[in-house]
């Protein structure tokens, strides 16, 4: 979560995870996401809400993508815990892929996780590559939702599954001025959409088993405690990392999130689909 421009949302990515000008997620934005939500995590809920995205899932002997790995936490754990034959981590931004393979490396998972920086436009996998295709918190910067699961579809073998959380928005069309006031604040390539939307392009792209679940309830509270933790706290061990302002700049995002979170227009959500066997 770093600054930008005044309407994100226009600025999304219009084919799968597509890259910005310059990396959004650059060390500074690194450092202080990791300060709060933990070392490799660069978004919110850490190891007990990956697990309630795969809770379904048998990744034992499985080939895996993480689609938007950030800088590897997520990947690793995965890797470490569930037993795939082979994950790889993908994501368009150089900072965070060179990070998670440094982290694989040191913590001797380089044999099972690979990290892979990828271009703007589709996935740059074969048809039919992977068994289990993942993601956290990182599909919202896809703009064009139904090329997205067109081409995470395409990479699944049949029978394959998808799993993913991500942020979503109450409903599509026009954002409230709250909503504005937070995406500004943001100032990332945010390509927000309904649950309704995903589940159309989902169901358009082939997939059958498609569910959704609203994680608002809980990100509403955590993102509170986040908050008081930044003013608290962690606002001088942080501060001391990344500078004040960013600190600062970052509790005015927290807090304009706050609004929409408890509105119910921001929606963190879980999503799951299935590429059919045949």
């Amino acid at each position: 979560m770093t600054d930008g421009h005044p309407d994100p949302t226009s600025q999304a990515h219009s084919g799968p995870l597509a890259d910005a000008v310059a990396p959004e997620y650059d060390d500074t934005a690194i450092r202080f996401l990791e300060a709060l939500w933990g070392e490799g995590f660069l978004s919110p809920g850490g190891p007990e809400e990956v697990r309630r995205v795969v809770a379904d899932l048998d990744f034992t002997g499985r080939h895996v993508l993480d689609i938007g790995c950030g800088s590897g936490g997520i990947t690793l754990f995965l890797a470490r815990e569930y037993g795939p034959a082979a994950i790889t981590g993908f994501d368009v931004e150089q900072p965070v892929v060179d990070l998670a393979t440094r982290r694989a490396a040191e913590q001797g998972l380089d044999a099972i996780a690979r990290f892979v920086r990828g271009a703007p436009g589709p996935l740059p996998f074969a048809d039919q590559s992977f068994d289990i295709v993942f993601s956290k918190d990182a599909l919202i910067h896809v703009a064009d939702k139904e090329a997205l699961f067109a081409d995470i579809f395409r990479v699944l073998k049949p029978g394959g599954r998808f799993a993913a959380s991500d942020w979503l928005t109450s409903h599509d069309g026009a954002p409230s001025d709250a909503m504005r006031t937070y995406l500004a604040a943001e100032g990332l390539s945010f390509g927000m959409a309904s649950a309704a939307r995903y589940e159309a392009a989902m169901a358009q792209a082939g997939f059958t088993d498609i569910r959704t679940v609203n994680r608002n309830a809980w990100y509403r509270d955590v993102a509170r405690g986040e908050l008081d933790r930044l003013k608290g706290p962690l606002y001088a061990p942080v501060a001391e990392a990344v500078g004040a302002a960013y600190v600062e700049k970052n509790i005015k995002t927290w807090s304009a999130m706050q609004v929409v979170l408890d509105s119910g227009e921001h929606c963190p959500t879980h999503v799951f689909g299935t590429r059919p066997a045949a």
